[in-house]
């Protein structure tokens, strides 16, 4: 079933360090080697094997119209007939920046980059600057990208494949990360009250989505604001991945609490590699060359990013597009709930807008990164299985959201549920 997948994974073994280019791809904590991707379409994948899946990773999250969708492949087309990379100012830069400050007001002035985890290493050198303080808060199982300052109880990878703070990290930068846990806004205010005047910023997912899914509390984030208020700290939302995927105006419209910066990625690509961070006028001028905080990027702003960017974010402005989304969700979560409850097989399952996730676990519910580490690893690693096996592709890792998008069909998602209700049989 998985012979060309097998022999490719051999050859990658040799070329990278565990085969991959990024963690998470191995399968190592699915138990099983990772199959190649050939080509995708729609809402569905096809290996070199000529396996068919429904996907729920979408690249991780980018792919909200589904993949290769015809206006977002038209743009690049016809970007690229005008030149793959200029190094230059470009007009594209203005219209995809105007787009965004329209969806996200909260961004007086943008600079474009290359990737969130470059989005979130300049924001933070960003805020030191500005507040003259040196220590930063993350909270446990949120990822930032793999930039030094953030590989302190990190999601994503460093969940998913056990790590704990990364090798190569000095102590002495480490100990500038703060960490609390997600939706304790007193522990919060107790690392601030122990640190007073030493904290830049806090910086959130504002929506966790690699430890799982996990949701904001009510209140949270306008806690976080009033702390930042309070102790003139600044507020950073990490949307890299609630950016556009949880609502029109990202997760800071949806739960109507606005940022000092905000970082962005993944969606705003429409699939291709690229990063923003930005908000404040005042703050973000201290970057060069209006200011003296240095950041440059010879790719930053590539036309065909822009291109691409801008076709996305033309597709999820179409009347009804989130609110069939949420149905599509609706559908999904409740589907998998009945599934495992007629399966006795005990769930639980987080979700926002078109970002879900399935926890086995015995707690009533999942809240932070503490207690999605309770789930069962080794049912969830026999579940991917079963579900590869039966072509539902999802993110090889507990502590990974699944992403679905305007492509999938109801088709598809009852598909999804029964091979679900199957899996939990087959433990």
């Amino acid at each position: 079933m998985f012979s060309k997948s097998s022999k490719l994974f051999d050859q990658s073994k040799q070329l990278f360090p565990g085969g991959v280019n990024s963690p998470v791809r191995a399968f190592k904590a699915v138990n099983c080697d990772p199959v190649f991707i050939e080509s995708a379409q729609g809402a569905y994948l096809h290996d070199v094997d000529n396996n068919e899946y429904i996907d729920y990773v979408g690249s991780w999250g980018p792919m909200i119209a589904g993949h290769t969708h015809p206006a977002i492949v038209q743009a690049l087309y016809e970007a690229m007939q005008k030149g793959l990379s200029f190094g230059a100012c470009h007009a594209g830069e203005i219209k995809l920046a105007q787009e965004v400050m329209k969806l996200m007001p909260s961004f007086e002035t943008i600079r474009f980059v290359n990737s969130g985890t470059e989005a979130c290493m300049s924001v933070i050198r960003l805020a030191r600057a500005y507040t003259e303080r040196p220590k930063i808060l993350k909270f446990a199982g949120c990822y930032h990208g793999h930039a030094d300052s953030f590989l302190v109880q990190g999601g994503s990878g460093i969940a998913t494949l056990g790590l704990p703070d990364s090798p190569g990290v000095l102590p002495e930068l480490a100990s500038q990360t703060l960490t609390a846990e997600f939706n304790d806004l007193k522990g919060v205010a107790d690392i601030f009250e122990q640190h007073k005047n030493q904290i830049a910023a806090i910086i959130v997912e504002p929506v966790v989505g690699n430890a799982g899914c996990l949701l904001p509390q009510k209140n949270f984030l306008a806690g976080l604001r009033q702390i930042c208020n309070e102790t003139h700290s600044l507020l950073i939302f990490d949307e890299v991945m609630t950016g556009f995927r949880v609502a029109k105006g990202g997760a800071q419209a949806l739960f109507n609490v606005k940022p000092d910066l905000t970082t962005l990625g993944k969606i705003l690509g429409g699939g291709l590699p690229i990063g923003a961070y930005g908000g404040r006028a005042d703050i973000m001028k201290m970057i060069a060359p209006s200011g003296p905080v240095y950041q440059a990027g010879t790719l930053s702003g590539n036309p065909l990013g822009m291109a691409s960017g801008y076709a996305s974010l033309q597709l999820i402005q179409a009347q009804g597009f989130y609110e069939k989304l949420e149905q599509a969700g609706q559908f999904l979560e409740e589907g998998l709930k009945e599934a495992a409850y007629k399966a006795r097989t005990h769930i639980l399952v987080n979700r926002c807008g078109s970002m879900i996730s399935m926890f086995f676990s015995n707690l009533p519910q999942i809240n932070n990164y503490k207690e999605a580490k309770t789930s069962d690893t080794r049912q969830f690693a026999n579940f991917f299985q079963n579900m590869l096996a039966d072509g539902i592709y999802l993110p090889p890792s507990q502590f990974e959201t699944w992403f679905f998008s305007s492509a999938h069909t109801e088709k598809d998602l009852n598909k999804t549920i029964k091979v679900a209700y199957q899996s939990f049989f087959r433990r």
